[in-house]
């Protein structure tokens, strides 16, 4: 879960470390009334969360909307997984993140900026840039697939 949000082995550790430090804390307070794995995820992704946090250097930014138009589905529909998350993760690290919340965790915009943070205008413009990039990395990838 970690890798979702740094490629950075040595800070993922770091959060990995933090997280379980958590779990240790506050065993006493797990309550058997959901699973154990989902108690320690969620304590895990706080330590994500903190870490951003602290590390954030940016606390507002300029929300500019637009609707992204939609990627070609048989280009989505052919791609692995894999092959996605690679793409996700050349996004530039604060937009890929707000996306990888967004998209994939489900969290709302008021959710992720609690978390990271920042505003939840920030959280658009992190989704919107993302959003924009992922679009031309796709049209990318499709152009080398066709011609691979």
């Amino acid at each position: 879960m970690v890798y979702r949000y740094t490629t950075d082995k040595e800070v993922a550790m770091e959060i990995i470390n933090n997280g379980f430090l958590r779990v240790f804390k506050k065993i006493d307070t797990f309550s058997f009334n959901g699973s154990l794995e989902g108690w320690v995820r969620k304590l895990v992704f706080h330590s994500v969360s903190d870490y951003f946090k602290r590390t954030s250097k940016y606390s507002e930014l300029i929300v500019f909307e637009e609707r992204d138009a939609t990627a070609t589905t048989d280009l989505v529909n052919n791609l692995y997984m894999d092959d996605l998350l690679k793409i996700v993760k050349m996004v530039p690290k604060a937009s890929q993140t707000v996306f990888t919340l967004y998209a994939i965790d489900g969290f709302t915009h008021p959710e992720i900026a609690e978390k990271l943070g920042i505003s939840v205008g920030t959280s658009k413009w992190h989704l919107s840039e993302a959003r924009k990039k992922l679009k031309v990395l796709l049209n990318q990838y499709q152009y080398e697939y066709k011609y691979a």
